[in-house]
């Protein structure tokens, strides 16, 4: 409860925000946070772990219908995917620019608090998460494609992440998620196999 009244605060105020804030949005006293939390940089720490954290956006991929046609499917998983990684920018962006780096308080340059190294995994456990998520979605269409459910999947993340990131300024705007969808599933050709 204190982290996800915290997340919109922490992503509009960055490493100024403060406890007071805090308590007030999640409707508590601000010693209730200190009885959760050591101080104001636990609950900041909390803050970046939940938005970089896939348990939400695995939860959201989880509940798409493999009912659905395969271009909705992963429609819809694009948009869940873009929504994680837009949270996850704002808030980690926001407290980089408010001058808090990575780990505790400004400048630590520390992977986590108190100076440990993070876990060498943790980010290749993550991708392997959303990875095997949009291998669920694939694979009941496994015969409709020439590559594997996998290399499907690892080329859809690809796109879409790609897609995430600025353009060019020549590039025009980035792919829509109808766009990325069509180049994953049909190629960019306008007869495919005609090239």
């Amino acid at each position: 409860m204190i982290v996800a009244a915290a997340l919109p605060l922490v992503a509009e105020y960055g490493a100024a925000v403060t406890t007071s804030q805090i308590a007030r949005a999640a409707g508590i006293g601000e010693a209730t946070i200190f009885r959760a939390f050591k101080d104001k940089d636990e609950v900041l720490d909390a803050c970046v772990a939940e938005a970089v954290g896939t348990d939400h956006v695995l939860r959201e991929l989880a509940s798409i219908s493999l009912d659905e046609p395969l271009a909705d499917r992963l429609a819809e998983a694009a948009e869940a995917l873009r929504a994680h990684m837009e949270r996850m920018g704002t808030v980690v962006e926001a407290l980089h620019a408010s001058g808090r780096r990575r780990g505790r308080g400004p400048g630590t340059g520390t992977g986590t608090r108190d100076g440990e190294d993070p876990p060498p995994d943790g980010r290749a456990q993550s991708v392997t998460a959303l990875r095997n998520a949009v291998i669920e979605l694939i694979e009941p269409d496994r015969t409709a494609f020439r590559l594997s459910p996998e290399k499907v999947a690892a080329a859809f993340l690809g796109l879409l992440f790609t897609r995430l990131q600025t353009p060019a300024p020549d590039a025009g705007a980035p792919l829509t998620p109808e766009e990325l969808i069509a180049v994953l599933l049909h190629g960019t050709l306008n007869t495919p196999g005609s090239a």
